[in-house]
């Protein structure tokens, strides 16, 4: 994959200092892009964010998308041509402890966001990161499509529910004119080096095996469509790419892995546990807590067609790099060494985007 484009083009990412922006961060810097960030303190110790040596690289300004004032204040002296926006309580389980805040932060901060685009002149490039979860769940067993309604049942789900809808209104009441191309990208679980978060089952993982302990799964049978982190992430640049050069481009896509790759929590334990080695175990450990989707999964055909875009690591690779970057962490390693070496075999092993494209 080429990431030319990216170099010299003003760019922020909100949530820049979580899991999946700390990736995307240091792609972004590597390419030579002018990037700022804007997000709160990183959510976890330890964190990636602050091991993945970006941050004397761009701008990173700690502060908080309810904060309409400030983010206009970041908009117009930074005056970024592309915003990729990923800040959010993303937690199932968290948004159930503190709904209000989850509804404040994923409905109010995407408003923030497009309201700091609605009042500058600059931004050509707008992507909404979403999530899987937006859809109204049926627990069928095919993939969601992009026309499916939204209506997600938990407070995080929801709330990115809303998330999509304040998009597509602000798309139609105020860019029908096309001078900013705007899309959504609803992404499956993710998995990758440097995830910390709780209530999350690879970090659940990775803890009981620097305790060495056994691996508590809470509910083994429900099915989650799982994909390496630099998928998305790759996928979201691709997106914003394209619709920056081509608005018709603009649009709400799934990008989720392949069919095989839709596996259930246990599954994916045990698969970790074969890979880890050193008797690593698990134990059902379901504890009936708050609901969650059982099964779900995407229809990415639309993304495929667009943009001839596939994964590139199916579950059991993407589980290998996992391993290989906490090896790495677990022995005092370079982490930002293990993160560009993965990058780079990811790029290198197929381009994300090759041939033409169909608007």
């Amino acid at each position: 994959m080429n990431l030319s484009f990216y170099k010299g083009k003003r760019i922020l990412v909100t949530g820049h200092t979580g899991f999946k922006g700390s990736w995307m961060s240091r792609v972004l810097v590597n390419a030579g892009a002018i990037l700022t960030g804007y997000s709160l303190e990183p959510p976890t110790t330890p964190n990636l964010f602050s091991m993945c040596d970006v941050e004397h690289n761009m701008n990173s300004i700690i502060g908080d998308i309810r904060n309409l004032p400030d983010l206009q204040e970041v908009f117009e002296k930074f005056r970024p041509e592309i915003v990729i926006h990923m800040a959010a309580q993303p937690i199932v389980r968290d948004s159930y402890q503190n709904p209000v805040y989850t509804y404040e932060t994923n409905v109010m901060g995407t408003v923030n966001v497009l309201e700091c685009i609605r009042l500058t002149d600059c931004v050509r490039s707008f992507l909404n990161v979403t999530t899987d979860k937006v859809y109204k769940n049926n627990e069928w067993c095919w993939g969601y499509r992009e026309n499916e309604p939204l209506d997600g049942y938990d407070p995080y789900s929801n709330s990115k529910s809303c998330s999509e809808l304040v998009t597509h209104s602000y798309k139609d009441s105020f860019f029908s004119d096309g001078q900013v191309a705007i899309s959504t990208a609803r992404a499956g679980n993710v998995i990758g080096g440097g995830d910390f978060a709780n209530n999350r089952i690879i970090p659940d993982c990775i803890r009981a095996m620097e305790k060495g302990e056994a691996i508590l799964v809470r509910n083994p049978h429900s099915t989650r469509p799982y994909q390496h982190v630099l998928e998305p992430v790759m996928a979201y640049l691709m997106i914003a790419q394209k619709q920056y050069e081509n608005g018709n481009y603009a649009g709400w896509y799934n990008v989720g892995p392949d069919d095989l790759d839709c596996v259930t929590t246990g599954d994916i334990v045990t698969m970790f546990c074969d890979k880890w080695g050193e008797n690593a175990r698990w134990i059902n450990q379901y504890d009936g807590g708050p609901h969650e989707a059982n099964f779900l999964k995407l229809d990415c055909s639309r993304i495929r067609s667009v943009f001839q875009w596939k994964p590139r690591w199916n579950v059991s690779e993407a589980l290998d790099q996992v391993i290989e970057w906490t090896k790495e962490y677990f022995a005092k390693g370079d982490i930002p060494a293990i993160m560009d070496k993965q990058i780079t075999e990811y790029i290198h092993q197929n381009e994300v985007w090759k041939g033409e494209t169909n608007v």
